[in-house]
């Protein structure tokens, strides 16, 4: 399909493609990863025909459609409805249906003559043949897929935010359906839901897929193939992201020890160049050495020398066993309800991710916590809980004069230059890394500053909003280790799912306007969310037809609807109790965030042991509830 042949590309003096060469097949999904510098983006315009080579070729059919989402596309202004501008996609049909709409209106005026109505008969034909009369559906059904409800459809392009005019774009160069489709961070602005809708589309998608992604599920998900950027060269894998870090790692070890052998043959030649450089005898023979390693081409040490940082990220006081406490009656914004009537707690140790659809209140979540966003209801804070709350906005905030050192020691004074480094070290700024002005960082690099400035906040309890956007995958990895490291309690609102995988031990989903606590990972929550998903759709589906003519499929029928009852009891006995011991929990909590039980430690020994016990028995009926909703489950498949 394409054939890139040993391209070289320059941004000044620094050499980004050096004889790099790679074949893209039809009908493949590649996800193309490098760390940030390295060119992803760049080689993308490039097959787009936007960035020229120095030397080299690039091959590919000259009818070759390409769509390319980026960036830049942002700056498209629009104001016709979303719909209006995803149909754009079908200019021949668009085309067609204008010459259809001028012949019939001359018609309504005048009676029309064989060769008019020949005319409109073959672009009426044209019209069904290219299934011109249901891009409307088409391109409603590809809009809403990517998160626009149906009356979302009738508003004006230019009246959404920048994330969702993105998804306008893509669901058009999506319409399209060009041959190569070349996305840049197609996720950035996309929820779970619709993350999960386009890694549908994109598996069962008939063309070319090439995707820049930071997301590890969302590659693992999509692609068949990787192409690694390093040193200028392009690398493949067959295989998705996970298969491609065993691969990687079979590959460095290979190129390692062929970079070691080389070395050692390299010293063991110049030991001999030294010795015998001033005998006349050996000059021949030292000469033709000094040729061949002049000649030899060198081979890349792939070890990464840069130092494992672990930084324990302490603070100054320990908090009680319960962090805070909500109570919410109701959260509105003029008309629209965004909550309605629920309690949920926060105890010390929790590590809780807030999932969900964009738009139904994760980040309002964080702010009503925070105490930011006023609500109707009642915030409860905990003894010596002491919040500090990430958002993106807080990259606006950094002093652009500064460079990366003297923000960190804006923030915390007390602390050493070696101490400051170190720090930074944990979020991969490295040596004179350090000194770069805060205005010359990528995006990546402004929320590890911003990151970093969080955690240096001697805070015991954390509010992350969105902390992985900017981020590539070595920094999603590293910014893992830092939270696994840390000690205190946090909340996280994100979209990347391997990163909540790895960091969380608590789900909060929001279901009718309420928050709901899920008690387990991240993994855990989308198993179980799975089956729930399933077993719905089994309860809705039709009852099949009873047998009038088979009395022991009736009997059987009958015992599977006793089961079916003793089930349901049981899981509505085990509801009643779970219910009993959360009011339990919540009255122990409030009974040991008073004053003067707080104060006296042999009453607040004794509660806290109660509280242990109760919140031991929750967690089993918890466990004891999802087993039987499970059994429940597979007795509605059955039937």
């Amino acid at each position: 399909m394409i054939h890139i042949n040993d391209i070289v590309f320059e941004f000044g003096a620094r050499k980004i493609f050096d004889d790099a060469s790679w074949h893209i097949k039809p009908n493949s999904k590649i996800g193309l990863i490098g760390q940030n510098g390295t060119g992803k983006s760049t080689l993308l315009r490039i097959i787009d025909g936007q960035f020229k080579i120095s030397s080299g070729s690039i091959n590919m059919r000259k009818d070759l459609q390409i769509g390319f989402l980026n960036q830049d596309l942002l700056s498209f202004s629009s104001d016709s409805d979303i719909l209006t501008v995803a149909m754009q996609a079908f200019e021949r049909v668009n085309e067609l249906k204008e010459k259809e709409h001028r012949i019939l209106e001359e018609m309504e005026k005048r009676e029309a003559n064989e060769k008019t109505l020949n005319d409109l008969h073959n672009i009426q034909v044209e019209i069904q043949a290219l299934d011109g009369y249901n891009i409307e559906q088409v391109s409603a059904e590809i809009l809403e897929g990517l998160g626009f409800s149906t009356t979302d459809l009738s508003r004006s392009y230019n009246e959404f935010s920048g994330g969702w005019r993105m998804r306008v774009i893509l669901s058009k160069i999506l319409l399209q359906k060009p041959d190569i489709l070349l996305l840049d961070e197609p996720t950035n602005h996309l929820d779970l839901p619709s993350i999960k809708w386009i890694e549908e589309y994109l598996r069962n998608y008939s063309g070319t897929v090439v995707i820049v992604s930071h997301d590890r599920y969302f590659l693992d998900n999509v692609v068949n193939e990787i192409a690694e950027i390093s040193f200028g060269q392009i690398t493949t894998y067959a295989g998705n992201y996970s298969k491609y870090l065993e691969e990687k790692q079979i590959r460095d070890e290979h190129q390692q020890n062929r970079f070691e052998n080389q070395e050692k043959y390299i010293k063991e030649q110049e030991k001999f160049i030294n010795r015998f450089r001033a005998k006349a005898t050996k000059a021949r023979a030292v000469q033709s050495r000094i040729k061949a390693l002049e000649k030899m081409q060198k081979i890349e040490s792939v070890e990464d020398n840069r130092p494992e940082i672990k930084i324990n990220f302490e603070f100054d006081l320990k908090p009680g066993k319960v962090v805070a406490d909500l109570k919410v009656k109701k959260k509105n914004y003029g008309e629209l309800s965004v909550f309605d009537s629920f309690d949920i707690d926060i105890s010390a140790g929790d590590k809780i991710a807030i999932v969900g659809a964009n738009g139904i209140g994760k980040s309002t979540m964080l702010r009503m916590i925070t105490g930011l966003e006023p609500f109707d209801g009642e915030l409860n804070k905990g003894y010596n809980v002491v919040p500090a709350f990430y958002a993106q906005h807080q990259l606006e905030s950094l002093n652009l004069k500064n460079d990366v050192l003297q923000e960190l020691s804006e923030v915390s004074p007390d602390y050493s230059e070696n101490v400051l480094r170190k720090i930074l070290g944990a979020f991969l700024f490295f040596g004179d890394d350090v000194f770069k002005k805060i205005k010359v960082l990528s995006g990546g690099e402004k929320s590890r500053v911003a990151l970093a400035k969080t955690m240096l906040q001697r805070a015991n309890f954390m509010l992350l909003d969105e902390p992985t956007n900017h981020l590539d995958i070595p920094s999603i990895e590293r910014l893992i280790d830092v939270l696994n490291d840390y000690t205190g309690t946090y909340i996280i609102v994100s979209h990347d799912r391997h990163f909540l995988s790895k960091v969380t031990n608590k789900i909060w989903y929001l279901e009718n306007k309420k928050l709901i606590c899920y008690p387990g990972t991240y993994n855990e929550y989308e198993d179980w969310a799975k089956r729930r998903t399933k077993t719905t759709k089994t309860n809705k589906a039709k009852e099949k037809p009873k047998s009038v003519d088979k009395p022991n499929e009736q009997r059987q029928s009958k015992e599977e609807r006793k089961l079916k009852k003793r089930v349901q009891n049981q899981l509505s006995k085990t509801e009643t109790r779970v219910q009993e011991l959360e009011r339990k929990k919540d009255d122990l909590t409030l009974e040991m965030s008073k004053p003067e039980n707080a104060r006296d430690v042999g009453k607040l020994n004794e509660l806290n042991d109660k509280f242990n016990i109760v919140e031991k028995e929750l967690a089993l009926e918890n466990k004891k509830w999802e087993e039987l909703f499970e059994k429940l489950s597979e007795f509605d498949e059955s039937i």
